[in-house]
């Protein structure tokens, strides 16, 4: 029980450092929260124009989950990665540190799959890219591979693994309210490489 307890709190505290926020800030860039759509995740930072901050913020909020996973997996097992795991996710879009205000969780969430079962994690990141190139909306690039995600991850890994991913899934649709909601309207803004202003 310690070390299932242990491993939830050491991925919330890793899940919850806002690398978008803290990387633009060191940038100049202000306050991530104040430009594009106002999320902390990469597709925002991505918004300011600058694609190296970007690339930065996706692979550290990919890191921090697949290391919080690794680290308890290493630790404690399998069990424990995967709490480990879905409290990164946690960390990440409620921390505390800014009023439990975070980002969307995607890149996070690619990550500790990629940790937790890589066949998993490639399998939602070659989705993401292909709806990405196919439609370039993000949002909708995550949802699809999210949301298919608890179906390979039975396949691959079972139950635990798929119910994790189940966590991840409804998690992730969670934050992305606003989005579903202009996605039926057809008003979600697609992914850009310029800076540019979005709801």
């Amino acid at each position: 029980m310690f070390e299932i307890i242990a491993s939830s709190v050491l991925g919330y505290l890793l899940g919850s450092i806002p690398f978008g926020l803290v990387l633009t800030r060191l940038a100049g860039l202000g306050d991530i929260r104040k430009i594009g759509s106002g999320n902390i995740g990469a597709t925002n930072v991505l918004r300011t124009g600058n694609k190296p901050l970007a690339l930065a913020t996706l692979l550290l909020d990919s890191g921090k989950g697949a290391i919080a996973a690794l680290l308890a997996l290493a630790w404690a097992g399998p069990e424990a990665a995967a709490v480990a795991a879905g409290g990164a996710m946690l960390g990440h879009t409620f921390p505390v540190w800014l009023g439990f205000k975070g980002g969307k969780g995607v890149a996070t969430a690619l990550g500790v799959l990629l940790a937790i079962s890589w066949p998993v994690g490639i399998i939602a990141c070659l989705t993401w890219l292909a709806m990405a190139l196919l439609f370039r909306i993000s949002s909708l690039s995550a949802l699809t591979a999210l949301g298919l995600s608890p179906l390979v991850g039975w396949y691959f890994g079972g139950g635990l693994v798929a119910g994790l991913c189940l966590f991840i899934a409804v998690l992730v649709f969670i934050r992305h309210d606003a989005n579903i909601r202009r996605l039926l309207k057809g008003e979600e803004p697609k992914i850009t490489l310029s800076k540019k202003t979005a709801a």
